[in-house]
C-alpha cells in the first residue's frame, strides 16, 4: 500500500475529528487520538498493527467508554461519538484499498456531523476544505502516479463542478418539517447569560463579555440609542436581596388595551443559540408571528424552545400606553419583604414620596442620584447584608442592577407600583451590513413604574448617573477596574482597521446565517421574488435548471481540448521515426512491447538498444513512480539510437 496515500488519509481524518474535541467527552476524544497515533506509527512499522483479539478488546473498551458517557446510542451526541469511535477503530484495520474506501466514506459522515453542533461560515469553509482532502485521497487511489498536488487539483475541480447543481437544489428543493420523533433532544450548550433572577451586581459579570446575543436588521427607521431597550425577564418579587420573576399566567397582558404612538419599528431579529426561550424584542413589541407569544409582562417567548439560531419578524413601538393595571399585578408591584428601615423611610419622606404625585417623586429621586455622591462602576463593594441600605447610605457605588433595584424598592415604599426589567440596552451598529449587534456587554437592568393614565412607564435610573452608558457604547480597549470609560464611535475621525475587518467578517457571517442556515424560513419570500408561489412551479423550475446544468456539465466534460503531446510520447515518436527508412512503421493499434518484438527480428544486432528504449518508455508512461533521471535516460537512448545502413533488414 502506498505510504503517501495512507499518510494523506490519516492527516485528513485527524483534521476532520479535531473540531469535535469541543463536542465530545475528553475520554472518547483521547481514545480516538490514541487509535490515530497508533495507525500513524504503523505506517512505518506495519508489524505493530493489532491482532484480531486486540481489536476485539479495543472495540469492547470503546463501547464501555461510550456507555459510561451516554445512556443510549441514539440522538446527536451518542450517534456522533459512535461514528467517531468506529472511525478510530477502522483505522487500525486498513490493509487494502477497500479499507481505505470504507474509512473515507465514514470520515465523510463524521465531517457532516459537525453541522449538528455548529453551522457558522468558518465551520462550513473548514468542512469543505477537509472534504476536498478526502476526495483527493480517492483520486490518488485511482491515479497511475500518486502526486498530492495533482490529486488536490482534481478534487477541487470536481467540487467546483458540483457547486452549481448543489446550489440549485438547495435553493429550490422544498423544505419539509421533520417529524418530532426525529428531532434531537440534547440540550444546547449556548446560554444567553441573563437569568430569571437578579441580585445587585449580578449583571456586571456579563458587561465585559463580547459574546454575541442577537443581531437586528431594520427595514425602515432605526431607533436612537437611548430608545434601544430590548425587553427580557421582568422581576416583581424580592426578598430584600434577590429579585425574581413571578408567573404571569395569573394575569394577561391586555394587548387590546395597548395604545401606541410615534414611529413603528419593523425589524428582523436573529437570535443566537440559547438555553432559554426568551426573545429580546425592542420595547414594546406589538406585531409578531407564531411560534412567538407574549407574557403578561409584555415579554416575548418562543413556545418551541429553539436551541439553534432563530430568526423573527417583529414590529415595536417606543411610545405606548399599557392602560390600567390588574389587582394582582398591582399587589405584586408593591410587595416588600419586610418593613423598610427608618433611614429608608426618612429618605422617602425627604424626597416627598409620601405627599407628592408619583411623577414628581420619580424626578426627586433621579435628582437625588445625580446630585449626591453616587458612582457607576462594574466593581462595586460586596453588600451581603441589607444591600439596598448599604448601597444608598454607605457605598453609593454600583452597576445598573444596584440602581434599578434601589429605585424600585423606594418606589414601593412610597406605595407606587414598580418592578425591575432586565434585558439589553443599545447595540453596536455594523456599518458594513447595516445591522445592530447586541452583545452580553449590553446587558442592562432598568425600572418600570405604573402611573395613572400612562400605564407602565420605563424609568432608567442608570441614565441619571452614567448618561454615556445609554447614549454611547462601552469602550473595551480603555476598560480598567473601577469607573468605566465610554466613547462615542460616531465622533471617531478614523475607523480602526481591525474593527472594520471584524465588521466585514461579522456581516459575512450574518448573511450566511440568514440566507443559508435559516434559509428554510426565508425560502418562500425569496422564491416569490421570481414569481414562484406554489409547489408545482417550484418543481418545474427545479427540473428545468437541473436539466440545464446537467447538459452544460456534460458538454464541459465530454469536450476534450487538443492536448499537448506528452514529452515522453514525443521522445518515443522520434524513436519510431528513425525506424521508418527501414520500412519499420508502428501500427495504429500496435503496443510498444509488441512493436519492439517485431523490430528486433528485423534488427537483431540492435535488439538490446530497442529493449532498453521500450522498457524506459513503458516505465515513464505507465509506471506508478518515475523520476526526472528516468526521462533523461530515455532521451539519451533515443538520441544515441541510429540505423545500421550496411545491414540488410529482415522485415517480419
Amino acid at each position: 500500500m502506498n505510504k503517501h496515500i495512507l499518510i494523506f488519509l490519516l492527516s485528513s481524518v485527524g483534521l476532520i475529528v479535531l473540531p469535535h474535541s469541543a463536542n465530545i467527552p475528553p475520554a472518547l476524544f483521547g481514545f480516538f487520538s490514541l487509535m490515530l497515533s497508533w495507525r500513524f506509527v504503523c505506517v512505518w512499522r506495519p508489524q505493530y498493527l493489532p491482532t484480531a483479539r486486540i481489536l476485539f478488546f479495543l472495540t469492547l473498551l470503546a463501547f464501555a467508554l461510550l456507555l459510561s458517557q451516554y445512556r443510549h446510542l441514539l440522538g446527536r451526541d451518542g450517534g456522533t461519538n459512535l461514528f467517531i469511535l468506529a472511525l478510530g477503530l477502522k483505522l487500525l484495520e486498513i490493509k487494502t484499498e477497500r479499507d481505505i474506501y470504507l474509512v473515507t466514506y465514514l470520515a465523510f459522515i463524521v465531517a457532516a456531523s459537525l453541522f449538528l453542533y455548529e453551522q457558522s461560515l468558518l465551520i462550513a469553509a473548514y468542512i469543505l476544505a477537509v472534504c476536498c482532502a478526502l476526495l483527493a485521497t480517492l483520486v490518488a487511489i485511482n491515479s497511475i502516479q500518486v502526486q498530492t498536488r495533482a490529486a488536490l487539483k482534481t478534487a477541487t475541480i470536481i467540487i467546483l463542478q458540483a457547486i452549481p447543481m448543489a446550489a440549485i437544489i438547495f435553493i429550490l428543493f422544498p423544505r419539509l418539517e421533520a417529524p418530532r420523533w426525529m428531532l434531537f433532544e440534547e440540550k444546547n450548550k449556548a446560554k444567553t447569560g441573563l437569568s430569571d433572577s437578579m441580585e445587585p451586581g449580578s449583571i456586571s459579570d456579563l458587561s465585559t463579555s463580547e459574546e454575541l446575543v442577537f443581531r437586528v436588521k431594520f427595514t425602515g427607521a432605526i431607533p436612537p440609542p437611548n430608545q434601544r431597550y430590548w425587553r427580557g425577564p421582568v422581576l416583581s418579587y424580592t426578598d430584600g436581596k434577590r429579585w425574581t420573576q413571578l408567573n404571569s399566567q395569573r394575569f394577561k397582558a391586555r394587548l387590546d388595551k395597548l395604545n401606541t404612538a410615534g414611529t413603528a419599528y419593523s425589524y428582523t431579529l436573529l437570535m443566537e443559540a440559547q438555553e432559554k426561550n426568551w426573545v429580546f424584542a425592542l420595547e414594546l413589541p406589538t406585531q409578531f408571528a407564531s411560534p412567538l407569544t407574549q407574557t403578561g409582562y409584555y415579554q416575548l417567548i418562543n413556545v418551541e424552545k429553539p436551541t439553534t439560531r432563530t430568526e423573527y419578524q417583529i414590529t415595536s413601538y417606543s411610545q405606548y400606553n399599557t392602560g390600567r393595571v390588574t389587582p394582582i399585578e398591582y399587589q405584586d408591584s408593591i410587595q416588600l419583604p419586610s418593613e423598610p428601615s427608618d433611614k429608608i423611610k426618612q429618605l422617602v419622606t425627604q424626597l416627598h414620596g409620601f405627599d407628592s404625585k408619583p411623577d414628581e417623586f420619580i424626578q426627586q429621586l433621579l435628582n437625588y442620584f445625580r446630585q449626591e455622591d453616587f458612582h457607576y462602576t462594574l466593581t462595586p463593594p460586596l453588600m451581603e447584608d441589607n444591600p439596598i441600605d448599604n448601597f444608598l447610605f454607605n457605598t453609593r457605588r454600583g452597576f445598573c442592577s444596584h440602581y434599578a433595584s434601589a429605585f424600585v424598592y423606594l418606589m414601593r415604599v412610597a406605595h407606587i407600583p414598580a418592578r425591575v426589567v432586565t434585558g439589553y440596552q443599545g447595540g453596536e451598529f455594523n456599518t458594513v451590513g447595516n445591522f445592530l449587534e447586541v452583545r452580553q456587554a449590553d446587558a442592562h437592568a432598568w425600572a418600570e413604574v405604573w402611573l395613572e393614565n400612562q400605564g407602565w412607564v420605563r424609568v432608567d435610573p442608570t441614565a441619571a448617573i452614567a448618561t454615556e452608558r445609554i447614549k454611547q457604547q462601552f469602550n473595551f480597549d480603555q476598560f480598567e477596574l473601577g469607573d468605566e470609560i465610554f466613547f462615542d464611535a460616531s465622533n471617531a475621525k478614523h475607523t480602526n482597521l481591525l474593527k472594520k475587518a471584524r465588521q466585514l467578517w461579522e456581516n459575512a457571517d450574518y448573511q450566511w446565517q440568514r440566507w443559508v442556515v435559516n434559509y428554510s424560513s426565508n425560502q418562500s419570500d425569496f422564491l416569490s421574488l421570481f414569481g414562484i408561489h406554489d409547489f408545482k412551479t417550484m418543481m418545474q423550475w427545479l427540473m428545468a435548471l437541473v436539466g440545464l446544468i446537467t447538459v452544460l456539465l456534460s458538454i464541459l466534460l465530454l469536450y476534450q481540448k487538443k492536448k499537448a503531446i506528452d514529452p515522453v510520447l514525443k521522445l518515443y515518436q522520434q524513436f519510431c521515426k528513425k525506424l521508418q527508412p527501414a520500412g519499420l512503421i508502428r501500427g495504429n493499434r500496435e503496443g510498444a512491447v509488441e512493436f519492439a518484438q517485431r523490430i528486433k527480428v528485423a534488427l537483431p544486432e540492435q535488439a538490446e538498444a530497442i529493449e532498453d528504449i521500450t522498457a524506459a518508455f513503458v516505465q515513464l508512461r505507465y509506471g506508478r513512480i518515475t523520476t526526472r533521471d528516468d526521462f533523461v535516460s530515455l532521451a539519451k537512448l533515443v538520441v544515441k539510437f541510429k540505423l545500421n545502413k550496411r545491414v540488410n533488414y529482415r522485415l517480419g
